[in-house]
């Protein structure tokens, strides 16, 4: 669904613009959400609504994540194609390695700067190997997409150990419907000019790739690692430029390849450690009163009961 959202964004960008397409998508989305979220809770919403800083981890994750971040992809696609956006957008793993080993103890892979630097210099390549400024202008808006994706990845992580993943969809949805909502009536006047494709398209981004989306992200990440789950991502690239190639004849070029190559090469040497199998305890387990007795660790913050 996310790997599909980019192919569309660049369709319709040309009838859309940014804020207004992020507007749409979120309000579409918003509705779904919201109304699943009232029937699920139906006469206890007030008890499902996280309190002090799970609420204010909520409310940034969702203006940082739901609306900023979609702008700036939104806004990329104006000058990149979608499958080198997407390669960009997906260095996000390596932020949240670094920001998940500090706030959520889920550790550091001593490859994890090798990464970062290979990650970057494949975002070098794409930015000065393209024919002009506005390449690099594309290559500053996914990039700082990228990283408000790592930090409310990790925000958001936070939050689900406090409370589950449809209400932290749909109020953070919320949220960033409202922080964009200044721009409705652009979004109005542009979808009244614009071919009824642009208007489909801009449901389809809210029902798919945000309510669905993010729904079975938010359920993926309440139940393994951050490190792990945002691992998942890797396939988004690929996909997107697949789709890009056959539903709009476009696609990146030998530099933007190897530039992107070089991005997910690098996260992939930066996640080494978080995927290597955990070697088996030395110590065997004791048996006491002919049952089996392990060690149990306590539940970290990945919220895995790990033994």
């Amino acid at each position: 669904m996310w790997s599909s959202s980019f192919v569309v964004i660049r369709s319709i960008g040309e009838d859309v613009s940014p804020a207004a397409m992020a507007e749409g998508r979120l309000l579409a989305a918003s509705v779904v959400l919201l109304g699943c979220w009232v029937w699920r809770y139906r006469g206890r919403l007030l008890a499902t609504i996280p309190r002090g800083m799970t609420l204010a981890l909520l409310v940034g994750y969702g203006a940082m994540w739901f609306a900023i971040y979609t702008v700036l992809v939104n806004a990329a696609e104006q000058h990149l194609d979608a499958g080198t956006t997407a390669l960009l957008v997906n260095i996000a793993p390596i932020v949240v390695a670094v920001l998940a080993g500090i706030f959520l103890r889920e550790g550091f892979p001593p490859l994890l700067m090798v990464g970062i630097a290979v990650s970057f210099a494949g975002a070098a390549i794409i930015a000065f190997s393209g024919p002009g400024r506005h390449d690099r202008i594309g290559v500053a808006l996914a990039i700082a997409a990228a990283l408000l994706y790592g930090v409310s990845v990790v925000a958001q992580k936070l939050v689900l150990a406090k409370t589950d993943p449809l209400t932290a969809t749909a109020l953070g949805c919320a949220v960033g419907t409202l922080v964009l909502a200044p721009y409705a009536p652009t979004l109005i006047s542009e979808l009244a000019s614009a071919p009824v494709s642009s208007t489909a398209g801009v449901v389809y981004l809210g029902l798919a790739p945000t309510a669905a989306g993010f729904l079975l992200w938010a359920y993926a990440l309440a139940h393994t690692p951050a490190g792990l789950t945002i691992s998942a991502s890797y396939a988004v690239p690929a996909l997107s430029i697949v789709g890009s190639w056959i539903f709009l004849s476009e696609g990146p070029g030998i530099a933007g390849l190897v530039g992107g190559v070089l991005c997910l090469a690098g996260v992939a040497i930066a996640r080494i450690n978080y995927v290597r199998p955990e070697k088996p305890s030395e110590k065997p387990p004791r048996r006491t009163r002919d049952r089996l007795v392990t060690s149990r660790q306590p539940v970290g913050s990945s919220g895995l009961l790990r033994f």
